[in-house]
Formats: structure tokens, sequence, C-alpha cells
């Protein structure tokens, strides 16, 4: 029997290219550049699966031109923001994607940002790198300790539970805004609040956990920042969506936000140039779920929905 064919437009780790190329006829982007919409079109018609990544969109329009020779997207990621399920359900395409593996090592980014901004990493990196410092004082670089302080959590998915248990560890009393309660032995003590609004007044962190959708998107908009307690962090893990980014710089620059962390932006690659000017925002470029272990992981578990579908299973991590 021959081997299916499937197309990687994106270069994945090493692990996930050996495996992949032993069980299938295997394309791969070698530039290593975003698939385009033409590109996705075009491969449709030569094989029988895909594994993108977050940089290739399956919108209506695409997945209207897709052959019906592509069977199933078996994303490498959790988010599916860049996939029009609805659309790809009725062309009959499956969908999965990567959960559970990139959990800790996004919680992992989530503290770094957290930290960072909350006691001046951009600057104080940049006084010793450029040779400026030349004096100390008790006021000196003065932030904001995050040991007994409260923490806000939107969003107590895997990342959302995987941050909390390690803010835990410092000592910080956990507040969460979730679609629904968790099971008290999964909630582990942290307080629950039904709208965003009452969470966001408690919390001296705020970190985003949750997916973007259209009712998500500017979640953490000028109201919502208000509300928040002067001096509060804010830090963003999830999606560059989830956030006005005028009305955080706007709340920087008044000083209502103390500082901010953000691993994701409204546009990718790039981000957003005002916020450079900003030492009390920490950034990053979107390595969230960058580890080699990770890496590994989400290739694996990709091929693995890959492997259960071709075999006439149900992938374990089926959308649509």
């Amino acid at each position: 029997m021959s081997k299916k064919v499937i197309w990687i437009p994106r270069r994945l780790s090493d692990a996930t290219l050996e495996r992949a190329r032993r069980d299938y006829e295997v394309i791969v982007n070698e530039a290593d550049t975003p698939g385009s919409a033409e590109d996705i079109v075009a491969m449709s018609a030569k094989v029988d699966g895909i594994i993108p990544c977050h940089s290739e969109h399956f919108s209506a329009d695409v997945v209207a031109q897709l052959d019906p020779r592509l069977k199933i997207v078996a994303n490498h990621s959790v988010g599916v923001d860049h996939c029009d399920l609805d659309a790809l359900k009725g062309a009959g395409v499956v969908v999965t994607n990567t959960p559970d593996v990139l959990s800790d090592a996004t919680a992992e980014i989530a503290m770094l940002l957290m930290l960072g901004a909350a006691r001046h990493a951009v600057r104080g990196d940049r006084l010793v790198r450029q040779g400026e410092w030349d004096s100390w004082s008790p006021s000196f670089m003065v932030g904001k300790q995050m040991t007994g302080a409260r923490l806000g959590i939107v969003g107590m998915g895997r990342v959302g539970r995987a941050f909390a248990e390690k803010a835990r560890g410092f000592g910080m009393e956990i507040h969460y805004h979730n679609r629904s309660r968790l099971a008290p032995d999964v909630e582990q003590g942290a307080v629950f609040h039904e709208d965003v609004e009452s969470l966001l007044e408690v919390a001296d962190f705020l970190s985003l956990h949750c997916p973007a959708t259209p009712d998500t998107v500017d979640l953490l908009n000028a109201e919502r920042i208000a509300k928040l307690p002067k001096g509060a962090v804010v830090v963003n893990t999830a999606r560059g969506a989830l956030v006005d980014e005028d009305a955080l710089l706007a709340g920087i620059e008044s000083g209502h936000i103390a500082a901010a962390g953000l691993d994701c932006f409204k546009v990718e690659p790039g981000g957003n140039p005002a916020f450079a000017a900003h030492e009390n925002i920490f950034m990053l470029p979107h390595i969230g779920s960058a580890t080699r272990a990770t890496r590994d992981a989400m290739g694996f578990r990709a091929l693995d929905n890959l492997d259960a579908f071709f075999a006439g299973h149900e992938p374990g991590d089926r959308l649509v």
C-alpha cells in the first residue's frame, strides 16, 4: 500500500520530521516561510493531510477552493483561530489540534514575563549591558512583589491551571474567571469569579489564558483596564487579539498599569512598535511553547492524530 502524502509547510522539530518521513510521503517547505492561501489551495490537490502552524490561514475563502483530496488538517498548535472550523466541517475536512503538551512551557513563559515586568527586567538589563549602571540607592529600581499578591487568571484551561500551580509556589492568592467553575479538587482553593469585572477589581497581577474568539477580541479594553487596581501588572501569553493595545498603552502611560509582559500581539510577526518606547513593557516574540521537549511533543501529537485518522480511528484531538 502506498504511503499517504502530507504537507508540512513550516520546519518542525528534527524528531517530528524523522517520524513523519518514516510513515508518510512528506513534502516539507524547507524555506520555513508561512504558507500562503495560494500555497494551501495548490497543495490540497497533492496531499492527503496537512500539518499547519498558526501561520497558515484556512479562511472560508481558502476552504472553498480546497481540493477534495485533502482530508485532514492536523494543526501543530492548540489555538485554531486561524481555521474557519465551520467552513472546514462543511467541506468534510477533519481538524485536530495539540492540547496538553505545551501547557507547562507556556506557563513558564508567563511566569518569566510576570517576574520580568514586575521587577524592571528590561531597564535593568539595558543599564548593565550598556555600561550605564553607575549608582545605587534604596529607591533604585524598586518593583512590585509577587509573593502574597492577588493573581487574576482569565481562562482556567490547561495553561491557566499550569500557571496557577506555578504561582502558588510564590504564595500568590489565586483568583480566576472561566466559562464554568472548576471542581473543588481542581480549583485547589482558587477563588472563582462569575464575571471578568469582579476578577479585575482584585487582580494585582492579571494573566490572560483564554482562546481568541469573536467574544474575546479586545477583552481587555479601556473600560476593563480602569477596573484593575492602580499599579497592576498585565501578562498575555494567549493571543494578541485579547488586548486592545491602544488602551493598554494608555494605561501604561498614565501609570495606572505599572507594567506589562507580552508574548503575543495584534500584528505578528513584528509586534507593536509603540510599546518599544516603554521599558516597563517586557516583550517576547511569541515563544511560549518554544522548548525542544514541547516542540517534539506537539509534532508527535499532530502525527498521532494523522495516524489515527488514516487508520480509520477517531483522532483523540478532533475538533470537527
